[in-house]
């Protein structure tokens, strides 16, 4: 009996190891979909912290599976999330002038570049008194024509509306003010081709450059800097934001972004076929990084000290590579005035900054056999398609945009010199009625 006994006792332990074993593998494998989950919800309550100064961290989460199972507690300085208090676990860094950083480690991002706001004329103009029908048109972007609970699925937070160079009419959501930096999420791409401009008329660096990467001895060699701008570098990308896919990879689990895309197949042969792609943006950057090697203070230098953009943040990765295809920061007035940069094509307190005629090429769209997004071009999206047709009958043929995540809209429109900005949390919303706002506003203005 004792033998028989002893044996049932090593069978069951045997069993027990096995299942032990079963339970490592399964995590191990499961493993870097839950940190990008974690890294998510670090990144994103440093970030509500440090940069906006806002909370909780609910506030800015879309519906997430692992939402519930999330512990984030912050320690002098960092934030750290993890699955079920242990596992997975991702830790934020908060650095002055940067934002938050993903790392095990905290980052040396370096000294950021003192951002003057008196370079940006739009930071000190008064709050004015909105007409009756300029008004109406931001309460119907706010919602207020709509329940409580459809206002909240809205979630407009920000709107502020440029006519001239001159502040016509702001308005902001409970929490939120002139003051509060808002996350603009790829509208960040578009300045990225501001900040690319500046090192074009510097001489810096040519769109028709190849050879971008070290480790490129295939036909990835030949992915110019202009391919990269108009997302047509060939590169195997998926935008979809879900646990695994490339984008939440490289946002939340990839201490060198850039290094990671850099490392993607050619599913295409570059030039050939359009497929928009976070992942070339953010190569962008490191590729101008390379070349003037100023780290993470690269936007800062070269573009948002020069606008006076001063609560602009624009974070990076564990390298100091900035994340230029999603981490802008910024109030609405500043991305306002960013606009207002791009409809002067470049030049600020008469001071040309960029080449003369930047804006209307890298806004004007080229056909391209093969591609998901007719209207984007060199990284702004804009109402003209290659085949003349307009993707927004409202809208003037010249208008273009910055467009973001959740929500984040930024309208340029040269024949009526205006610009629109509208900022907000919308993941759950069917029309964020921003095309609407803008239709409103001209319309409001007379023009």
């Amino acid at each position: 009996m004792r033998h028989r006994g002893r044996l049932w006792l090593r069978i069951l332990g045997g069993l027990v190891a096995l299942v032990m074993i079963a339970l490592l593998g399964v995590y191990w494998w499961a493993r870097p979909l839950l940190r990008t989950g974690t890294g998510y919800a670090a990144h994103n309550a440093c970030a509500l912290d440090t940069i906006a100064h806002r909370g909780p961290l609910t506030a800015d989460l879309p519906p997430n599976p692992l939402v519930p199972y999330l512990r984030v507690g912050p320690d002098p300085g960092s934030y750290r999330a993890t699955v079920l208090g242990a596992l997975a676990g991702q830790n934020a860094w908060g650095v002055e002038g940067f934002g938050c950083t993903l790392a095990q480690n905290r980052p040396d991002l370096g000294k950021p570049t003192w951002i003057d706001p008196s370079a940006n004329k739009l930071s000190t103009q008064a709050t004015p008194q909105a007409g009756a029908a300029l008004t109406a048109a931001l309460a119907r972007a706010f919602g207020d024509d709509l329940d409580l609970e459809a206002r909240d699925r809205l979630g407009t937070r920000g709107v502020v509306v440029v006519s001239n160079g001159r502040i016509v009419a702001e308005r902001y959501a409970f929490g939120f003010s002139q003051g509060t930096p808002q996350l603009g999420w790829s509208m960040a791409k578009s300045v990225t081709s501001l900040m690319l401009g500046r090192l074009v008329q510097q001489g810096t660096v040519a769109m028709s450059d190849d050879h971008l990467w070290p480790g490129w001895s295939d036909q990835r060699a030949s992915i110019t800097v202009e391919d990269l701008l108009r997302m047509r570098s060939g590169l195997a990308w998926d935008e979809t934001y879900d646990l695994g896919t490339p984008i939440t990879e490289m946002l939340y689990n990839q201490p060198d972004m850039a290094a990671f895309v850099a490392g993607q197949k050619l599913a295409h042969s570059p030039g050939t076929v359009q497929q928009y792609s976070s992942g070339s943006t953010t190569l962008l950057c490191a590729v101008l990084n390379s070349r003037v090697n100023q780290g993470a203070d690269l936007p800062r230098k070269q573009l948002l000290a020069q606008l006076g953009v001063s609560s602009a943040v624009w974070e990076a990765d564990a390298v100091g590579t900035p994340v230029c295809s999603s981490y802008l920061w910024a109030t609405p007035r500043d991305w306002a005035a960013i606009g207002q940069f791009a409809l002067a094509d470049g030049v600020w307190n008469g001071k040309r900054m960029l080449p003369e005629g930047w804006m209307k090429a890298t806004t004007t769209t080229l056909p391209i056999a093969n591609g998901e997004d007719p209207n984007y071009a060199a990284g702004w999206w804009t109402n003209l398609t290659p085949d003349g047709s307009l993707v927004e009958p409202s809208l003037p043929r010249d208008a273009y945009w910055a467009s973001g995540h959740d929500g984040q809209k930024l309208f340029v429109v040269p024949s009526k010199k205006l610009v629109v900005v509208r900022l907000g949390f919308s993941p759950s919303a069917d029309d964020i009625r921003t095309e609407a706002l803008v239709a409103d506003v001209i319309k409001s203005l007379g023009e």
